[in-house]
């Protein structure tokens, strides 16, 4: 089997903690062909589409260690097209560039894409909670997204509570997520203002969110594999920072699933699948859901080191299924063609 990466350069790989790099490890590990392209890589040759790929070479000895293998492994660079590999595996960070998907959509039949080239486009920011809002207003926060200012002051005046979060809808890793008191409303105009409006004149939409009691103590990060959660661990803000995200300085810590999550996950299950997210990040506060990651969905090697488990074993092993039925299924369509054709 032949996969292609779709994400950041090898280069800014953390060989300690990339959950990019622990799948990639485990497609080497199986002699699987591996190779990495960055949206920006993308091209089309003699109008087939290709990528400017750094492809890992096969190994002999693979490492056991990320750290050993990242630092062992030899890279070289080809010109490939696109459609000659069995799978091509989302790991670009938001925010979603939509020229990326132009050019996938050319080969989405050919080679299975995780996640899914629509459910990406659907999923793709933090907008995507809110179409589990209506039947199930339960699992999700007050949330408010605007331009607006004056809309959004009035959303924070009304509110019954104290605090607030304000992010910025592009945002991932915590970027740009702050906690907003009512008592302090002139900090909260200056702060609009700032992420709202761009120096051009142009504007931003930005999230206002319920606060969460109890987010000060962290959030659970659930990894979900066709429905179904594969892992989960929480995540503890550091001292100086509300923010959980690990990448903010916040700590990871052993969390098992509540009756509460799992009613969560069982919920929202369904449609993921159904818009082709078969590999997704959730973060949940409270029982709630808070943002869905469906791009580069992070925390396998933490979880990996809290539980003593190989999460990506499960993951490529659903990759393999998929490719397998999808080969079968062509083979089966052949020779009932065959069939036909010879009648």
């Amino acid at each position: 089997m032949n996969i292609c990466f779709l994400m950041y350069p090898w280069e800014q790989i953390d060989a300690a903690n990339d959950t990019s790099l622990a799948l990639i490890h485990e497609c080497v590990k199986r002699n699987h062909g591996v190779a990495l392209c960055t949206p920006a890589n993308l091209t089309i040759r003699n109008s087939v589409t290709n990528a400017f790929c750094t492809v890992v070479n096969r190994m002999e000895k693979v490492p056991a260690s990320l750290k050993s293998f990242y630092k062992q492994a030899s890279i070289r660079e080809e010109m490939l097209p696109l459609a000659g590999f069995d799978v091509i595996f989302m790991r670009a960070n938001p925010p979603l560039d939509p020229i990326m998907l132009n050019f996938l959509d050319s080969v989405k039949d050919d080679v299975f894409i995780i996640n899914s080239l629509q459910g990406l486009r659907e999923a793709n920011n933090k907008l995507y909670t809110a179409a589990f809002g209506d039947s199930h207003s339960n699992i999700i926060p007050a949330t408010h997204v605007s331009k607006n200012k004056e809309y959004l002051v009035r959303q924070v005046k009304e509110s019954k509570a104290e605090k607030m979060i304000l992010k910025p809808l592009n945002g991932f890793g915590g970027s740009g997520v702050i906690l907003i008191e009512r008592s302090a409303m002139n900090n909260i105009k200056s702060l609009l203002d700032f992420y709202v409006t761009n120096q051009d004149g142009s504007s931003n939409y930005v999230i206002l969110q319920e606060y969460i009691e109890g987010a000060d103590k962290g959030d659970v990060r659930i990894l979900l594999l066709n429905g179904e959660p594969i892992g989960a661990m929480r995540r503890i803000p550091g001292s100086e920072d509300h923010r959980s995200n690990v990448s903010a300085g916040g700590s990871v810590a052993r969390h098992t699933l509540t009756k509460q999550e799992r009613s969560l996950c069982k919920q929202i299950g369904p449609k993921l699948v159904k818009d082709g997210l078969y590999f997704v990040g959730i973060d949940v506060i409270g029982g709630k859901l808070v943002e869905v990651n469906v791009m580069s969905p992070g925390g396998v090697t933490y979880m990996n080191k809290v539980y003593k488990t190989k999460i990506q074993s499960k993951v490529i092993d659903f990759v393999e299924r998929q490719v397998i039925d999808k080969l079968q299924a062509f083979d089966r369509r052949s020779r009932l063609r065959n069939e036909v054709e010879n009648a």
